[in-house]
C-alpha cells in the first residue's frame, strides 16, 4: 500500500530474458532499466527454501554459477515466478522485490560473494 507522501512503486513495462536465459532485463515505468543476472536472481530468491521463515533460517545458495532462467510465469499483477535450469521454482518475485534487487545489486553481490568465501563454498557446481 502507497501512502499519499510517498512515491508509487515504480511499474515494469518490459521483461526479458536474453544470452539463453543468463540475463534478465527489467525496464519500469520511471525510466530504470536493469539487467540481472539469472545466478543472482536465483542466489536471492524470495522462496521460503532460500529466504527461510526468519534470516536465522536463510540458506546460502552456492554453485548456482551456469543456472538459466527458463521461463517466466505471470502471478497475478504484481509479481513473476521465474522458473531456473536446476529445477527452482517456487518464488515469487514480486516486482517491487526485483526493484529493491536491482538497486542494492552490488552491496548484495559483494555480501553473497564475501558469505561464499567465509564459508569456503563457490559459485562454481561442484
Amino acid at each position: 500500500m502507497t501512502n499519499a507522501s510517498s512515491p508509487a512503486a515504480p511499474w515494469p513495462t518490459e521483461l526479458r530474458l536474453s544470452d539463453g536465459g543468463r540475463s534478465f532485463t527489467i525496464a519500469f515505468d520511471n525510466g530504470e532499466r536493469h539487467t540481472l543476472s539469472a545466478e543472482y536472481l536465483r542466489v536471492e530468491s524470495p522462496s521460503a527454501e532460500v529466504q527461510g521463515h526468519s534470516p536465522s533460517q536463510r540458506q546460502l545458495q552456492f554453485g548456482k554459477r551456469n543456472v538459466t532462467i527458463t521461463d517466466i510465469q505471470p502471478t497475478g499483477n504484481y509479481a513473476v515466478r521465474l522458473l531456473f535450469s536446476d529445477g527452482h521454482s517456487t518464488g515469487i518475485y514480486t516486482f517491487a522485490w526485483i526493484h529493491d534487487l536491482a538497486v542494492k545489486r552490488e552491496a548484495k553481490w559483494a555480501a553473497y560473494e564475501a558469505e561464499l568465501a567465509a564459508k569456503g563454498l563457490s559459485r562454481d557446481p561442484r
